[in-house]
C-alpha cells in the first residue's frame, strides 16, 4: 500500500467521522458520539502512519536523500489536517465536548479532500532552499499554531450560534441541536485556550522561519508577502490576547476576532502562496 492510498482511506474516515458528529447533534446518541470520536482517532493514527510511509517513500525516489514530507503544498495541507486532529483530540480528551467535533472535523476533511483531488502528490527532490532542518522546525510549529486557530474558529462559530439562542451568561441548556453545545462560557473559554496554545506556536514558527531565511537567503526578514501576512496574523492574535488579559475582552467580540484571525491565517497559508509572488512561491 502506498501513502496516497492510505491518505485516501483517511479522507473517507474523516468524512464518516464528520457525518457521525453531525448525526450526534441530530440524534443526541452518546453511542454515535463515541463512534465518531473513535473513528477520528483511528483516522488520526492511520494518517500518522501514512505520513511516516510518505517519509519512507522520499528515500525511494532517484537521488532521494529522504526528508520530512512537509516540502510542498500537498504535503503541507495533509500535515495541516493531521495537526487539526491532534489539537482537537487533545481538547476532546480533556473536555469531552463531543459536539465540537461537528465544527472542527470539517476543516480536516476539506483539507484532505482538496489535497487528494486537486493537488499534485508527486514526490520530488528538495530544491536547495528547502534542504535544511529548519524546514521541519518551521513547518511543524507554524501548522500546530494554525491548527489551534482552526479549533478556535470552530468553537467561535458554535459560540455565535449559541448566544443567538440563549444569554451568554446563562448555563441553562437551550433546546434543539444547540442544546448539545457546551455553555457559552465554556465555548468562550475554549476559544481563549486554543488561541493561548496557537499564539506561542505561531511565534516560534515566525522565529524559526526568520532563522531559516537567514540560513537560506542571508537575511532574517525581507518583507516577503508570506512574512508580511504572518506578521499580520501575529498582530491579530496578539491583539486578541492583549484585550482578553488587560480588559477582560470576551464573548461575541472575541469570537468574531477569532474567526477573522483564522480567515487571515488561511490567506497567509494559501492565498499568499497561490495569488502572490514571492520567495515562498516554491510552496505552491
Amino acid at each position: 500500500m502506498t501513502s496516497g492510498q492510505l491518505f485516501n482511506m483517511v479522507t473517507i474516515g474523516y468524512f464518516a467521522a464528520m457525518v457521525l458528529f453531525i448525526a450526534y447533534l441530530a440524534t443526541r446518541s452518546d453511542m454515535v458520539a463515541k463512534l465518531a470520536t473513535l473513528l477520528s482517532l483511528v483516522g488520526f493514527v492511520a494518517q500518522t502512519c501514512a505520513i511516516g510511509l510518505r517519509w519512507y517513500e522520499t528515500y525511494q525516489i532517484p537521488g532521494g536523500a529522504g526528508y520530512a514530507p512537509l516540502s510542498n503544498l500537498y504535503e503541507s495541507v495533509v500535515f495541516f489536517s493531521w495537526t487539526i486532529l491532534l489539537i482537537y483530540l487533545l481538547i476532546d480528551w480533556k473536555y469531552k465536548q463531543r459536539s465540537v467535533g461537528a465544527f472542527v472535523l470539517p476543516f480536516a476533511f476539506l483539507a484532505m479532500t482538496w489535497a487528494q483531488l486537486r493537488l499534485d502528490s508527486t514526490i520530488s527532490p528538495l530544491v536547495p532552499a528547502l534542504q535544511s532542518n529548519w524546514l521541519t522546525y518551521h513547518v511543524i510549529t507554524c501548522f500546530l499554531g494554525y491548527a489551534a486557530f482552526a479549533v478556535a474558529c470552530g468553537v467561535s462559530i458554535m459560540y455565535l450560534i449559541k448566544v443567538g439562542k440563549e444569554s451568554p451568561d446563562s448555563d441553562a441548556p437551550a433546546g434543539g441541536i444547540v442544546g448539545l453545545f457546551p455553555s457559552a462560557k465554556i465555548l468562550d473559554d475554549l476559544n481563549y485556550k486554543a488561541i493561548m496554545i496557537g499564539f506561542p506556536l505561531l511565534s516560534l514558527g515566525i522565529i524559526t522561519g526568520a532563522a531559516w531565511a537567514n540560513y537560506a537567503w542571508g537575511t532574517y526578514w525581507s518583507w516577503d508577502p508570506k512574512e508580511t501576512w504572518s506578521l499580520i496574523v501575529w498582530f491579530i492574535y496578539a491583539a486578541f490576547l492583549h484585550a482578553r488579559i488587560t480588559r477582560g475582552w470576551a464573548g461575541r467580540k472575541a469570537a468574531i476576532l477569532s474567526i477573522v484571525g483564522f480567515a487571515a491565517t488561511i490567506f497567509c497559508y494559501l492565498g499568499v502562496n497561490l495569488l502572490l509572488a514571492g520567495l515562498h512561491s516554491y510552496g505552491s
